[in-house]
């Protein structure tokens, strides 16, 4: 069960953007599990991909693809990964793309091919296939929700974030959904993410937009420390909405859709957490007065992805040396430990690298009941400061994770 508020939003249309899905039974029959987005000419693209050295077929071509041009459709399958899939698997995904841009009547490298779920194993090409034209011919602008559900493999419910603004006086929409629930620790340049706005971007600028916003959203999560063969995340400006396109980081519009973009990528790699695979709490990790942001983000992943701290804040257990532990092993060099301060919530159970003189286990465990927590570490010794997010490890993470292919 998901953690926290985790309800689907008004999820605003994006002119220029339409979504189409179909019954491919690509693994699971009677679900939609084929997912298309069209995106209107004109429109500029961005991506960003699994730094997994392992990447699926269809990162590959992606990544190919936009390099070459603007890209008009995304197809996404879930069910199967397409990765680990060697040659067959590649020309699987090339002709997932040839076969679309011959229903769509577009260049075969204007499509997008997007696969999540079991490694390993090839594309049920026929039926994939098959399933391409109807989803075609569903295209609507106002399914986001649906999109969100058709993507999903292990998550239990729909991820969707969406917001409007005013550039210049004309209303724009920013509108997002991904998918993701374990082998999550993107790792970015089976966690996929897209999101779309009618504002009017340079492609420079998209590719800039994305990548920045990306590194304090899909790149401050884990679940459980695993990079997926697949993760991406697409960024599409149509420019729809009207107006003079944003062409320099100096134009107070960019700026402004930074922000919502900020807030979108945000939340949508939050929901991820907090739907983690057998996810009871929602733990937000910040490390401050550090040397240098790398230094926190090393502290605080450390935390993060500690079996021992994630499965006492399962049992509520407020057994802090497991934290100071996975601090100490961090890697961070000449960690002055005498200097380190340690929070739960507001109750410092660490000070001066012992246990805080007005520390109790009262307390404590008072605030590992909690659904949603902080652990706060100051390092005392600079400036910098990070925040990474993440859940605790249950006994149903294990159940699904051993049941996954059955």
């Amino acid at each position: 069960m998901a953690v926290g508020d985790v309800a689907m939003p008004q999820m605003h249309v994006v002119k220029g953007v339409k979504i189409g899905s179909a019954e491919a039974y690509v693994r699971y029959p009677n679900r939609r599990d084929l997912v298309v987005f069209e995106f209107a000419e004109g429109t500029n693209v961005a991506g960003v991909f699994t730094q997994n050295a392992f990447c699926a077929a269809p990162v590959h071509v992606s990544k190919a693809h936009l390099m070459e041009t603007n890209p008009r459709y995304l197809v996404i399958n879930t069910g199967n990964a397409n990765a680990g899939t060697g040659v067959i698997g590649m020309q699987n995904a090339q002709t997932t793309c040839a076969e679309f841009a011959t229903v769509a009547q577009v260049n075969s490298n204007e499509v997008l091919p997007f696969s999540t779920g079991v490694i390993g194993e090839q594309l049920p090409m026929q039926r994939l296939i098959a399933g391409l034209k109807p989803a075609f011919d569903s295209l609507k602008n106002d399914v986001w929700s649906e999109a969100a559900s058709g993507i999903m493999t292990t998550d239990t419910l729909p991820k969707g974030a969406s917001e409007q603004f005013i550039l210049d006086g004309v209303t724009c929409s920013m509108t997002g959904i991904s998918k993701g629930a374990g082998m999550i620790r993107p790792n970015m340049a089976t966690m996929l993410g897209f999101v779309a706005t009618d504002a009017p971007i340079s492609r420079a600028l998209v590719q800039q937009l994305l990548k920045t916003t990306v590194e304090q959203s899909f790149n401050r999560i884990t679940i459980d420390g695993d990079t997926s063969t697949n993760d991406s995340c697409i960024f599409a400006a149509t420019g729809q909405a009207g107006g003079v396109e944003i062409t320099s980081v100096d134009d107070q519009r960019y700026t402004v859709v930074l922000e919502v973009l900020a807030r979108v990528m945000k939340r949508l790699a939050q929901l991820i957490v907090r739907d983690g695979e057998g996810a009871t709490k929602f733990i937000t990790v910040v490390v401050e007065g550090g040397a240098n942001t790398q230094e926190c983000c090393d502290i605080a992943y450390s935390i993060a992805h500690s079996p021992l701290v994630k499965t006492a804040f399962f049992a509520s257990d407020p057994n802090w040396g497991r934290i100071l532990a996975a601090i100490g092993y961090a890697g961070v060099a000449n960690l002055n430990v005498e200097k380190i301060q340690v929070w739960l919530d507001d109750v410092q159970i660490c000070k001066d690298g012992g246990a805080a003189a007005d520390y109790t286990e009262e307390a404590g465990a008072k605030v590992m009941n909690q659904a949603e927590i902080t652990i706060r570490v100051d390092l005392g010794r600079g400036q910098a400061k990070d925040t990474v997010y993440t859940c605790d490890l249950s006994y149903d993470y294990v159940k699904i994770n051993a049941d996954y292919r059955s």
